[in-house]
């Protein structure tokens, strides 16, 4: 893959695709702000390992790279900062500690935010919270439940935040 000066990542969870509603959202309050936008469709597995391993084979690269992820996208995401150091990361009710793929990611970077929804019916709240204590990272619980559509408003804003941050730290 070609190097970009400025990239977001998106991953998509177990039972989405890659242009769901969240991710085409944010993909276009992206753009707007001058980042190039990849979405990998991983939809032919539910192993999280194999599209760990999908995203590390495409190896995006970019002066400020940001990896955002859902769900199961957000444990892909979280797996993958020791191999492609993200300047950023963005984690939307991320699948993390399950039995079977429940290790503690590695090298997350500084500029990390998490958004989780309080009424989370699929990843427990404090999952989310015991990644943000870990790994120092902001983290934001709203008042929704797994799929945080009902808060596209409020992810934007988190979202543009993390991406304004990244680009112009050094």
């Amino acid at each position: 893959m070609t190097a970009h000066d400025r990239l977001v990542c998106f991953a998509h969870g177990k039972e989405s695709g890659p242009w769901g509603i969240k991710i085409a959202y944010l993909a276009e309050l992206a753009r707007k702000r001058g980042f190039e936008v990849i979405s990998p469709d991983y939809s032919h597995t539910h192993d999280p390992r194999a599209r760990v391993a999908q995203l590390l084979q495409l190896a995006p690269q970019a002066a400020t790279l940001v990896l955002a992820g859902s769900s199961m996208g957000g444990y892909v995401s979280a797996m993958a900062c020791a191999a492609l150091q993200p300047r950023a990361l963005f984690l939307v009710a991320p699948a993390l500690y399950f039995p079977g793929f429940d290790e503690e990611p590695a090298a997350i970077p500084a500029l990390t935010a998490v958004v989780h929804g309080w009424h989370d019916e699929i990843v427990p709240v404090e999952r989310a919270i015991r990644f943000a204590r870990r790994h120092r990272a902001a983290l934001h619980v709203l008042d929704s439940a797994h799929t945080l559509n009902d808060q596209l408003p409020a992810l934007g804003l988190l979202f543009e935040d993390l991406l304004q941050r990244a680009v112009q730290a050094p």
